[in-house]
């Protein structure tokens, strides 16, 4: 098992594909969680978790660039809310042999507004009556669902089952979330469990980021606790007049 550094980023194999897309091949190296990704800079139009241990959708800063993701051979169970925000432009979403069970475990999905291929192969939830329907319902941008193509018929039908009173009753029946999601309800927060201010603010740390340098302190600072901007606060309310304080507790996370 490997953990996803700044230096596993950089050392991976990065290349055009055949459709001349960027792209980051993270395949393989058994990664639990998907974080660090600041490191990339945000110059791939695709990365690669293939056959991998992630078990949850998550950990993504803001990258504008991304088109696809390819997950599929992980044991993802959850989807985390949000992604939406920080990866806007994604297209193409394989999750083909994870663990997703419930039809309601899919909703954040519906954040992505230019998703077009998706891929739940192999997932129990693929298994689920209404399935195709509710997921076609759930993306009206969605063209390709588990490589057979949305037809128009299809989305339509979907449209008039949910639309329908029967078929909003049956909407909340079956958009049961798992118990994993169920626990977190009553808890509910923001990408990474900050809260939305922080979250801003990390996404705006990152996009500012204009070296590797940057980055990797940026990523030393979170994995340490501390929100970027906080900790200027912070420090400059109880530091000295000289600024002592302040270099101290900026450099602390330096040392982890």
């Amino acid at each position: 098992m490997v953990k996803l550094t700044a230096e596993v980023i950089h050392l991976s194999h990065q290349y055009t594909n055949a459709i001349k897309e960027r792209e980051l091949d993270l395949r393989g190296y058994k990664i639990p969680v998907i974080e660090n990704l600041g490191a990339t800079l945000d110059q791939f139009d695709t990365i690669d978790f293939s056959d991998n241990d992630i078990r949850k959708l998550d950990g993504f800063p803001l990258l504008r660039r991304i088109k696809s993701l390819l997950l599929n051979n992980n044991r993802i169970l959850r989807i985390a809310e949000g992604l939406g925000e920080v990866i806007p432009n994604l297209e193409t979403l394989v999750l083909t042999n994870n663990h997703l069970q419930e039809l309601g475990d899919l909703d954040p999905l519906a954040e992505f507004s230019k998703l077009t291929y998706l891929s739940l192969l192999s997932n129990p939830v693929a298994n689920k009556q209404h399935y195709r329907s509710y997921v076609i319902n759930k993306l009206p941008s969605l063209r390709v669902l588990d490589f057979r193509k949305v037809k128009l018929k299809e989305r339509e039908a979907a449209r008039d089952l949910f639309k329908s009173k029967k078929g909003k009753v049956l909407a909340k029946e079956i958009a049961q979330k798992s118990k994993f999601l169920s626990a977190e309800a009553g808890n509910k927060a923001p990408i990474g469990g900050a809260s939305a201010e922080e979250a801003r603010a990390i996404r705006e740390a990152v996009a500012n980021a204009s070296t590797l340098e940057e980055v990797e302190r940026l990523n030393q600072m979170l994995r340490a606790g501390v929100v970027p901007g906080k900790a200027t606060q912070g420090s400059s309310k109880n530091g000295n007049a000289n600024g002592e304080d302040m270099e101290e507790e900026e450099d602390e996370p330096m040392e982890n």
